[in-house]
């Protein structure tokens, strides 16, 4: 039985996305797992520990009683945070990762820690992480198998981790959030660049994923679009944007006002977020809370490159 709190939605004849929705406010229609059922069988990230329960009892209905692959896109709690459970019920299944984040699965305390630093009770909502058993996980840059291409795109988070197949490209946020507007205008786009952030690595990485020519492209945070050059473009063209317009803010603001002057800014002035103020009331709540946090992770980037300049 579907929890009422999940969504399933057949996107082909191999692909699924399954939405799963923490009791967070605004937090519809955000975190999803992406299925694929084909000659391999595998999902795309776990969503948080507190939906565990659903993600098993979509798994379930959709008669996926093995799991050849569980890949993470990175370790933050809301990608990685329910591996504990899915593990346990798959536990033949190898999880690949970043190496950098195998220590912090199989001992998540700081973890755990750093997540209800950086996103208080959010964080706190997503509920803890249960280890895992380390014989279980692989390192992402050691998997060579069954057409699936692991590619190291650190910028969202160091430990980040695409996955390119034939058909698609599983980008987790290494190309920020997009997703359609209700109105049906449009898309919502924005960078998910927490502290610590180094622009010229994340620039890196999305010149590599360009490189590779995808196909269609399927965010964590939210859906799939199919031309994954395009997009990516968009989200590059987006960065250099707020690159500037904070550089700006950092000459011209008064610290106690930096932060909210940068948001009204990047609202009026960068054209992916246009339908913000088209958005539902708890969805942009939610939308501030990770600007603020995006904008942080710039003014440390700028703030760094300054002075070593």
């Amino acid at each position: 039985m579907q929890s009422l709190n999940t969504k399933i939605e057949q996107i082909s004849n191999d692909l699924y996305l399954i939405t799963l929705t923490p009791l967070i406010r605004g937090f519809d229609n955000f975190i999803s797992v992406w299925l694929h059922k084909g000659k391999k069988t595998f999902i795309i990230d776990v969503g948080p520990s507190v939906t565990s329960a659903d993600l098993i009892t979509a798994l379930r209905g959709l008669k996926v009683d093995h799991l050849d692959y569980i890949f993470l896109t990175h370790i933050h709690l809301d990608h990685a945070g329910g591996i504990g459970e899915i593990s346990s019920c798959y536990p033949k299944t190898p999880i690949i990762c970043h190496q950098a984040g195998i220590d912090h699965l199989v001992d998540p305390n700081l973890l755990i820690e750093g997540t209800i630093k950086a996103l208080g009770d959010t964080g706190r909502a997503y509920g803890l992480i249960q280890p895992v058993l380390k014989d279980q996980l692989m390192d992402a840059g050691q998997f060579v198998s069954d057409g699936i291409v692991p590619v190291i795109t650190p910028g969202h988070s160091q430990h980040h981790v695409s996955y390119l197949t034939e058909e698609y490209l599983f980008v987790g946020e290494a190309a920020g959030v997009c997703f359609p507007l209700a109105s049906g205008t449009g898309d919502f786009m924005r960078p998910a660049t927490p502290p610590r952030f180094f622009l010229d690595i994340t620039i890196k990485s999305i010149d590599d994923l360009i490189a590779r020519k995808p196909k269609k492209i399927c965010f964590s945070h939210f859906g799939i679009k199919d031309d994954s050059v395009k997009m990516l473009k968009a989200h590059k063209d987006q960065l250099l944007l707020w690159e500037k317009l904070i550089s700006e803010q950092m000459k011209r603001s008064r610290e106690e006002d930096f932060l909210n002057t940068c948001m009204d800014v990047l609202l009026k002035s960068d054209p992916r977020m246009a339908g913000f103020s088209c958005l539902d009331e708890s969805v942009q709540e939610r939308e501030r809370t990770f600007i603020y946090n995006s904008i942080k992770g710039f003014h440390g980037y700028l703030k760094t490159v300054s002075n070593n300049s």
